[in-house]
């Protein structure tokens, strides 16, 4: 795959996701960068390919796609080797709902439009990190519960999965926003195991062309 376009951020955990999968199955995408910070999600030039004005954005031939789970699971369909979803219902279902609380639970309600939206509001700075934690903590506590039950060294064994995809990125963003890790043992062990792979490394938002 090399006429595939994937637009981005590199500190965008959402599109975080996308480039993890994107090196696990040994793909390649022409790599274009929206810098969120500066507002270029906005303008009228990014719009007229996302209407949306949010990365990550697919283009592959005449498909067009948002939603960084949408993207993976297109990927993983279209590519399916390495599997990125068990090969049982169960399992399936199970890796779904982590990566769920990370996509739909957690994320939404720490990413940089409702934080710059708490600014406009009045909100501080200290209130808009609390605000962040308070939010990674309660998603954190329901993983770290499921994964209890699970065996490692990932969410779902040996291998990782779209749960795993997931819970990477939020990882990065605790950590940035001062998220105390330590009663979430294992995710904390899952996130050192994906360190060690290639796939997940390459994908870290320092180590992007447009990391600053």
């Amino acid at each position: 795959m090399t006429d595939a376009v994937l637009y981005g951020y590199f500190r965008s955990s959402a599109a975080y996701r996308v480039r993890i999968a994107l090196n696990l199955k040994g793909l390649s995408a022409d790599h274009r960068f929206i810098h969120l910070r500066k507002g270029e999600q906005t303008q009228d030039a990014y719009r007229k390919i996302n209407p949306a004005g949010l990365v990550p954005y697919w283009i592959d031939d005449d498909l067009e796609l948002a939603q960084s789970l949408a993207i993976i699971e297109y990927l993983d369909e279209t590519h399916p080797n390495p599997r990125l979803l068990p090969p049982d219902a169960k399992g399936r279902a199970i890796a779904r709902e982590i990566a769920l609380v990370v996509a739909a639970d957690i994320h939404p309600i720490g990413n940089l439009r409702v934080l710059s939206r708490l600014t406009d509001m009045g909100v501080d700075e200290a209130t808009r990190g609390a605000w962040s934690r308070h939010w990674i903590e309660t998603g954190f506590e329901a993983v770290e519960a499921r994964l209890a039950h699970l065996p490692g060294p990932f969410a779902l064994g040996d291998q990782p999965t779209l749960a795993d995809i997931c819970i990477v990125p939020q990882v990065f963003n605790a950590r940035r926003f001062g998220v105390d890790l330590t009663p979430y043992k294992r995710i904390v062990a899952l996130d050192a195991a994906a360190a060690k792979l290639d796939a997940f490394a390459a994908a870290e938002p320092g180590r992007q062309p447009d990391a600053e």
